[in-house]
C-alpha cells in the first residue's frame, strides 16, 4: 500500500431525474456508468445510455449528488415508501494509502412513490446529516480502500464487516432486482475519523484515529444498554491507531462496549440515573457466552479492563452493583480463563492521581506485548496483532477514551519503533503531540453519537458541567427521535406489527429483515417446521395496600404467602376430584407472573420517588417461597410507582426466552402520574409470543367510565398492540365494583348465591357491552368478593364508609384469534385466605400449548421455499417464436398483458425489438407464468423464461447482503495457551441492593467447560390428572 497522494478525487456523478408519466418513474444516472436506472411501479431496472437519451428531455432533474447510498424501506399505516438515498453534501477528511475520506454532510431522500413527504424518513436524514457517517473513494479502481475493515483486516483480502456497514439494509432493494451494488453504491461507516500530516524528516507520514461504531445494537445512551438476545453490545467501537508511511503501514486495534449483562440506565431525571439490571443475572449467562465468544472469533485474544466503580465508590448511579454482576458473571462462565482487570478508575485517581495509571499498566502489559501490532512494508507483513483490550465504564465514552489514550501512546513508541522513526525525541513527540489531540477529539465524536454532547474530559470543570447538563437535556428531549432514526436505518420499518411479531418469532432476523414477501409465505406454513409443547402459567395479583404489613416478612407472612402460591391442594375448576398443584414438584408452573398493587403507599412523595426497596423486599421473599419447591429464577421485573409485576420462570427455559421488553402506562391525573397505570413484560418463548399485563384502575363505585377509559388508554399506548401476541394475561386491581345493596349482596355471599351478585358485577357488564377487554376470557367466578375487608379480619369493611364488596381483583387472559391451535384452557381461578390487606389476593392458572421450531426442518422448508418462489425481482422475459416482436401494436401489447395478468399482478412491461420484459409484483407470480411456459396471442407463439433462472442463489446472496458475518482480525487458528491463571476475584466488592438483586461472591474454583447446548428443549411429557 502506498502513501502517495492525489488531488480530490470527488464529484457529483449522480444525477437524478422525474420521468413524468402515469407511473411515477425516477431515474438515476451515474456519469461513470454505461446504464442508467429505471425505478418505476415498485420495480427496478437498467437501460442503456442510448435507450435514456431518447425519452432524456421529458426528464426533469430532481437533484445532483456524489453518490448513492442505496434504498430505504420505510412502512406507513401498513404501506411501505420507498426512498432513494442521495449524498448530496460532503467535506474531505484526508487521504490514506489510495483512497481518500469523506464525511457526509448532506444527504437527500428522493420519494420513489408519487406525491410522497420524505417527512416519514426525517430522523434518519438527520441522522446521516450529523456528521458522524464516512465513505471513501479510490485513486485506482484496483484497489478497493474499504472503510469497514481495520488495516490489517484489509491486508487479509477480507470481506466487508457487517458489523460496521451501516447502510447494508440499503442495498437490498438493488440486490433484490440483480442490480451490482459494487457499481452504483457506497459504504458507509458510522464514528470518527480523523486524519493528520507529520513531518519526518524528508518523509510525510499520515496519522489517523478510525472509530467504527457497531450497527449491529446501535442507539443512544439511555435507550440503548448492555446486550440484546444475541450477545451484541451497546456502544460497540473498535478504534484504530494508524500510521502509513510510505509503502509501510502500522496499526493497532482496541474495542470498547457496554458491559455484556441486560441492565438498563433510565434517564428521564436529573439525578436519577439509576444502573439496574434489566433481567436477572441468570439470564444473562446464556448472551454473556455469545459475546465473549464473538471477541475470540473477531479478535483472537482478549483482555476485559473493567472500570467501573466497586464497592467504596460514590457513583451516585448504583454501578458498583453492575461492575460486580459483571466480574461474577465472568468469573462463573466458559470463558472465566481469559484476563479481566478490575480497575475502579474514580477511585484510584481519586487515591493516587496519574501514578494509578502505572499500577493498570502492570497490571496489562505482559497481555499487551503478547498482543503486539500490526506492521507491513511493501508486500510483506512482517507482525501481526493477535489480540486486543475490551475497555469499559458505565457508557464506555470519557473514562473508556482516557484509558484508551494511554495504552495507545504506550503502542506508539513501538510503531515509531518499526517505521524507524523513534531515533530523536523531537520526532517522537511531534507524533505523540498530535495523536494525543486525534484521541482527544475521538472521544468528542464517540460522545456525541451517544450521548449527544462532546466528552468530559476532566479538564475543565465549568466545560465539564455544561455538557453533563447538555447530556440531560439531550437525553429528555431528542433522544427518542434520534434512537427513532437508527431503528429505521438499520431495520427499515416493511411489516404491520402483527406480521413482523410472528416472523421474528418464527424466522432467522435475516430472513424477515431481508424480504417480507418469503416471511410472509413461512409464517403461512409455520406447521411444517414447528412443534408443540404443553406449558404451565400462573398468574397471581394482590393489592397489599401499601404492604405495611409485610415490612418483615415473619414466618406467619411467608407461610400465607406459601400457601397462596404453591398450595398443593388446589383443584381443577372442570374437575374437583382432579388437583391441578401435584405433590411432584415438577408439575409446578413453568412461569409465575406475580402483580402487585399498591406496593408502596400511594401518598405524593412515593408517587414523585418511585422507590424500589418495596418492590426489592418482595422480590427476594418471592424467590425463597418458590424455591422451596423446586429452582426458579427472577426473568424480570417492572415497577410504576405501586403496581410492580414480577416474572419467574424454571431455569431450563431461560435459553429459549428472547426478545424481552417492558413497559408502563400511566393513567392517574389524566395520564400525568403513576398513582394508577398499567405495567408489561412481553417476551418470546421458543416461538411464541407471552404477554402479561398488571394494572391498577380508578378507583370509586360510580368511576366505571373511568375505569373504561383507563382500560383503553392502556391498550392504546402499550409499545406491543395486544393482537400481535400470542397469549395476554392481564390481572390486577381494576376496581370494578358490584352495583347492589350491600346487605343484600353479603346475604347472597353468605348463602353462597354468587351468581345473582354476578349479575351486577360492573366489569362482566362492561365486558358484555363490549366497552372493555373484548376478545378476553375469564373463568366462572366462584369465590366470595376479594374487597373490602378489615385489615386482619374475615369481616367487610366496617367502617364509616362500609364499602359494598366487590370482585376488584381479577385475572382474564387472551388468545390470538388468528392461531389455529387450541387456546388452552384456564384449569384453577380462586383467591387465598391472606388477611394483611384489605384486599384478598387471586390466583389463576393456565395449561396452553407454544410453539418450538425445528430449526433442520426450517431450514429445509426455507430451500424448498426458494426454489418454489420464482424470480426474486419477479421478471419473466417474453420471446414470439421465429419472429420480432410487434413492437407499435398497441392492440397485441394490450392482449398480451391481459393473459399473462391472469398470473397475477403485473407492475411494469418494458418492450424491446426481440422481446418483452414484465415484472410482476413478486415472484410467485412470476412461477405461475413461468411454470405455462408459452401461450398463444393472435396466432403468435409467445415463449416464456426466466430473466435469472438460479431463483435460489439470488435469494440466498440478497439475504447474504444483511447476514453477520465474521471477520477475524488472526487467522491463525494456532492460538498460544493463557499467559497467566485467572486473576484473583476482588475481595472489596459487595452487592448493592439499591435496584438491584443481592448475589452471593463469585466463586474462585475453576468451573468445568460447559456441556454442549441443546439445539432445543424436547417436548414437555403430558401432564397427569
Amino acid at each position: 500500500m502506498s502513501a502517495k497522494q492525489t488531488p480530490s478525487i470527488i464529484g457529483k456523478i449522480y444525477r437524478a431525474y422525474e420521468k413524468p408519466s402515469n407511473s411515477h418513474c425516477v431515474v438515476l444516472e451515474n456519469r461513470m456508468q454505461a446504464e442508467v436506472l429505471l425505478f418505476e411501479n415498485n420495480t427496478l431496472c437498467t437501460a442503456t445510455v442510448s435507450e435514456f437519451d431518447v425519452f432524456k428531455r421529458q426528464c426533469v432533474k430532481i437533484v445532483d449528488a456524489y453518490g448513492c447510498l442505496g434504498v430505504l424501506n420505510v412502512n406507513i399505516d401498513n404501506k411501505v415508501a420507498l426512498f432513494l438515498v442521495l449524498v448530496t453534501g460532503c467535506q474531505s477528511v484526508g487521504k490514506i494509502s489510495d483512497a481518500e475520506i469523506f464525511k457526509i454532510t448532506q444527504t437527500t431522500f428522493v420519494s420513489l412513490r408519487k406525491q410522497q413527504s420524505d417527512d416519514y424518513a426525517s430522523e434518519v436524514r438527520k441522522l446521516l446529516n450529523s456528521g458522524s457517517f464516512y465513505f471513501s473513494r479510490y485513486v485506482s479502481q484496483d484497489v478497493r480502500f474499504d472503510l469497514t475493515l481495520c488495516a490489517q483486516r484489509q491486508w487479509n483480502n477480507c470481506v466487508p464487516d457487517n458489523r460496521f456497514f451501516w447502510n447494508r439494509n440499503l442495498h437490498v432493494y438493488f440486490t433484490h432486482f440483480g442490480i451490482n451494488t459494487s457499481q452504483w453504491l457506497m459504504k458507509i461507516v458510522c464514528g470518527s475519523i480523523e486524519i493528520k500530516t507529520v513531518y519526518a524528516r524528508h518523509k510525510q507520514a499520515r496519522i489517523a484515529i478510525i472509530s467504527r461504531l457497531s450497527c449491529r445494537r446501535a442507539g443512544t445512551r439511555f435507550n440503548v444498554r448492555g446486550c440484546n438476545d444475541d450477545g451484541y453490545v451497546a456502544n460497540f467501537v473498535e478504534t484504530e491507531q494508524v500510521i502509513y508511511l510510505d509503502d509501510e503501514v502500522t496499526s493497532f486495534v482496541q474495542i470498547r462496549g457496554s458491559v455484556p449483562l441486560f441492565w438498563e440506565q433510565p434517564g428521564m431525571n436529573v439525578g436519577a440515573h439509576k444502573v439496574k439490571l434489566s433481567r436477572s443475572i441468570e439470564s444473562s449467562a446464556d448472551v454473556y457466552e455469545k459475546h465473549v465468544k464473538s471477541l475470540t472469533d473477531c479478535y483472537g485474544n482478549i483482555i476485559f479492563i473493567n472500570l467501573l466503580g466497586g464497592a467504596n465508590s460514590n457513583s451516585k448511579e448504583n454501578e458498583s452493583a453492575l461492575s460486580y454482576a459483571f466480574e461474577q458473571k465472568h468469573s462463573t462462565s466458559a470463558f472465566s480463563f481469559i484476563p479481566f482487570v478490575a480497575f475502579d478508575y474514580h477511585q484510584e485517581f481519586k487515591s493516587n492521581g496519574d501514578k494509578s495509571l502505572q499500577k493498570l499498566k502492570n497490571s496489562v502489559n505482559p497481555y499487551l506485548d503478547s498482543f503486539g501490532l500490526f506492521y507491513a512494508k511493501g508486500n510483506s507483513v512482517m507482525k501481526h496483532q493477535t489480540g486486543t483490550m475490551r475497555i469499559n465504564c458505565t457508557d464506555c465514552l470519557d473514562r473508556t477514551n482516557c484509558i484508551q489514550k494511554f495504552f495507545a501512546l504506550e503502542v506508539l513508541a513501538k510503531q515509531l519503533e518499526f517505521l524507524c522513526q523513534n531515533e530523536t525525541d523531537q520526532i517522537m513527540s511531534r507524533f505523540e503531540e498530535v495523536f494525543q489531540q486525534l484521541w482527544v477529539n475521538n472521544g468528542n465524536e464517540i460522545s456525541r453519537i451517544y450521548a449527544g454532547t462532546g466528552a468530559i474530559q476532566g479538564g475543565s470543570k465549568l466545560l465539564d458541567g455544561a455538557r453533563s447538563a447538555a447530556r440531560t437535556i439531550q437525553n429528555n428531549l431528542l433522544d427518542s427521535s434520534k434512537q427513532e432514526g437508527f431503528d429505521i436505518l438499520l431495520s427499515g420499518n416493511a411489516f404491520n406489527n402483527e406480521l413482523l411479531a410472528k416472523a421474528k418469532a418464527l424466522l432467522p432476523y435475516n430472513t424477515w429483515q431481508c424480504h417480507p414477501d418469503l416471511a410472509e409465505e413461512m409464517c403461512k406454513k409455520y406447521k411444517s417446521y414447528t412443534y408443540k409443547s404443553n406449558l404451565r402459567i400462573s398468574i397471581a395479583t394482590y393489592n397489599v395496600n401499601g404492604g405495611k404489613h409485610f415490612l418483615n416478612f415473619d414466618s406467619s407472612n411467608l407461610e400465607s404467602l406459601s400457601k397462596w402460591l404453591l398450595d398443593p391442594y388446589k383443584v381443577s375448576l372442570f374437575d374437583p376430584s382432579k388437583k391441578f398443584f401435584l405433590d411432584d414438584n415438577n408439575n409446578l408452573p413453568d412461569i409465575y407472573a406475580i402483580g402487585f398493587e399498591e406496593i408502596v403507599d400511594l401518598n405524593a412523595s412515593n408517587i414523585m420517588a418511585a422507590s424500589s426497596n418495596n418492590a426489592d423486599s418482595w422480590c427476594k421473599s418471592l424467590k425463597n417461597i418458590l424455591s422451596s419447591k423446586r429452582d426458579y429464577v427472577l426473568l424480570t421485573s417492572t415497577q410504576l410507582v405501586g403496581v410492580c409485576l414480577f416474572i419467574f420462570v424454571k431455569p431450563e427455559l431461560l435459553p429459549y426466552i428472547k426478545d424481552v421488553t417492558t413497559d408502563f402506562v400511566k393513567t392517574g391525573m389524566g395520564g400525568t402520574t403513576g398513582n394508577k397505570g398499567a405495567v408489561m413484560v412481553r417476551f418470546t418463548l421458543n416461538a411464541t409470543n407471552l404477554c402479561f399485563i398488571c394494572s391498577h384502575f380508578a378507583a370509586g363505585q360510580s368511576q366505571v367510565a373511568d375505569r373504561n377509559a383507563d382500560f383503553n388508554e392502556i391498550a392504546r399506548k402499550l409499545k406491543t398492540p395486544i393482537q400481535s401476541n400470542d397469549y395476554v394475561y392481564w390481572c390486577g386491581d381494576f376496581n370494578y365494583r358490584v352495583d347492589m345493596d350491600r346487605l343484600d349482596l353479603i346475604n347472597h355471599v353468605l348463602d353462597g348465591d354468587l351468581e345473582e351478585v354476578l349479575k351486577y358485577d360492573q366489569l362482566l357488564a362492561q365486558c358484555r357491552d363490549k366497552k372493555v377487554f373484548e376478545n378476553f376470557y375469564e373463568a366462572p367466578i366462584t369465590f366470595p368478593p376479594t374487597y373490602k375487608y378489615d385489615i386482619l379480619s374475615d369481616e367487610y369493611d366496617s367502617s364509616d364508609k362500609c364499602r359494598t364488596p366487590a370482585w376488584t381483583d381479577r385475572v382474564l387472559w387472551y388468545c390470538n384469534e388468528n392461531n389455529d391451535w387450541p387456546n388452552g384452557k384456564q384449569v384453577f381461578y380462586g383467591r387465598a385466605e391472606i388477611k394483611e390487606s384489605d384486599h384478598r389476593p387471586v390466583m389463576a392458572s393456565y395449561e396452553i400449548e407454544i410453539l418450538c421450531v425445528d430449526q433442520s426442518q426450517r431450514e429445509r422448508e426455507l430451500n424448498i421455499l426458494w426454489n418454489e418462489y420464482g424470480p426474486i425481482d419477479g421478471v419473466i422475459l417474453v420471446h414470439i417464436e421465429n419472429t420480432d416482436f410487434p413492437l407499435n401494436d398497441e392492440s397485441f401489447k394490450n392482449i398480451m398483458l391481459q393473459g399473462l395478468g391472469s398470473f397475477g399482478k403485473i407492475l411494469n412491461a418494458r418492450y424491446f425489438p426481440d422481446h418483452a420484459e414484465i415484472t410482476y409484483e413478486n415472484g410467485r407470480f412470476a412461477a405461475n407464468a413461468l411454470k405455462i411456459k408459452q401461450i398463444s396471442i393472435y396466432n403468435y407463439t409467445l415463449i416464456l423464461t426466466a430473466k435469472n433462472n438460479n431463483w435460489a442463489l439470488a435469494i440466498k446472496n440478497e439475504i447474504e447482503t444483511i447476514t453477520n458475518n465474521v471477520v477475524p482480525l488472526w487467522t491463525d487458528k494456532l492460538r498460544p495457551a493463557p499467559m497467566r491463571p485467572p486473576l484473583p476475584a476482588r475481595t472489596d466488592l459487595s452487592p448493592n441492593s439499591d435496584g438491584m438483586p443481592n448475589y452471593p461472591p463469585p466463586s474462585n474454583v475453576p468451573l468445568p467447560p460447559l456441556p454442549p447446548r441443546q439445539r432445543m428443549p424436547p417436548p414437555l411429557p403430558p401432564r397427569n390428572a
